[in-house]
């Protein structure tokens, strides 16, 4: 969390930005230059008037390069009016290790001044924090969390709970509650068409909605509390990990990954469709596919739900301004359609993270 003026002349913004969007392990090299081959890490920032917040969804390797972001921003204002430090919320949908193998180089966790709360899903028998923490234990990582320099707090948070980041912190609450203004508002859903469980979340900042639904598995006719959940958001970003042959154990080579927990474009788009979003975003993309396996899924998923778009590393999404050049409206197509191919595979290794 970060109280500072908007620079912007509109009054009210949240920007979704894509920084890691592979999923089970990241896959650099020239197959996947176009949409990228980090794991999850996505960033969405919150701002009116008087305040921006901060809060950052997994931290994949995709993570790193947000974090050096972070310290090139807070930087660059330390000229300004006394500055400001590094302040951000960091959820976590699930503690797979795609989704935690970032932390360890995450820059922030190495600055005194940064002031970072970790908001961990209550899914697992064993304390989360222990968990997380695991990722940066000896012998397998030099120094621990608790060693970094950052100040840092730890909350969790369970279905059915609802997180309130605002001027005066953050906090996890649990309905009937009273929401204060300037306030970002995070709703909790659990799926458990995933191993382990995952927590599905609805972002709202005044007036705006994202839901992050990575990790899960369709069901037939749709995931029925999904689309309850996701109904009227403006950006629905949802796993689509398989395409139909492949979830079906119909490609040569590659096994059925029916209960991996995760889903194909066609289980994301029936979602989308009965939620009535504004935009769907395909997300957590098989490491075994390559750019042009990514476009024509895209296409076909385009041919179910018109306003769909594939994530890739880079990609930045703005609610809360006019709809000009410089800020289309959510949905609206900038690249041009490219002919999709038959899929190429990178690989031919199942991946089920």
């Amino acid at each position: 969390m970060t109280t500072q003026p908007l620079t912007s002349s509109h009054p009210s913004q949240l920007t979704l930005k894509f920084w890691g969007v592979r999923g089970s392990y990241p896959v650099p090299g020239s197959a996947t230059l176009r949409y990228g081959g980090n794991t999850p890490s996505l960033e969405i920032t919150a701002r009116n008037e008087n305040h921006t917040f901060t809060l950052i969804l997994d931290a994949g390797t995709g993570i790193i390069g947000l974090g050096r972001e972070l310290a090139q921003r807070a930087k660059a204002m330390r000229g300004q009016s006394g500055g400001t430090p590094i302040e951000a919320t960091l959820l976590f949908t699930h503690l797979h290790h795609d989704h935690t193998q970032g932390l360890p180089f995450f820059t922030p966790l190495m600055i005194p001044t940064a002031r970072l709360t970790f908001v961990l899903p209550d899914l697992y028998e064993q304390n989360p924090q222990e968990v997380l923490a695991g990722v940066m234990a000896s012998p397998t990582f030099p120094v621990a969390l608790a060693q970094t320099a950052s100040g840092k707090q730890f909350l969790t948070l369970r279905e059915t709970g609802v997180l309130l980041i605002g001027p005066e912190g953050v906090r996890a609450d649990y309905p009937p509650l009273e929401v204060p203004a300037n306030t970002l508002i995070v709703r909790a859903l659990r799926s458990y068409a995933h191993p382990q469980g995952v927590l599905i979340y609805r972002i709202e900042w005044e007036g705006h909605s994202i839901v992050i639904a990575t990790d899960t598995e369709g069901y037939v006719k749709g995931d029925q509390r999904l689309i309850r959940f996701a109904r009227g958001a403006d950006i629905l970003v949802h796993d689509a990990q398989y395409t139909d042959e492949h979830y079906l154990g119909l490609k040569p080579g590659l096994p059925s990954t029916q209960g991996f927990g995760h889903s194909t474009p066609a289980m994301a788009t029936e979602v989308a469709q009965q939620a009535g979003v504004g935009q769907l975003i395909l997300f957590h993309h098989d490491p075994n596919y390559d750019d042009e396996t990514l476009a024509t899924m895209e296409l076909l998923a385009q041919k179910r739900f018109p306003n769909t778009r594939t994530a890739r590393e880079g990609m930045e999404i703005p609610l809360g301004h006019p709809a000009d050049e410089d800020h289309p409206r959510a949905g609206a197509q900038k690249d041009k359609p490219r002919r999709p191919r038959p899929a190429q595979w990178v690989s031919q290794k199942p991946a089920h993270a």
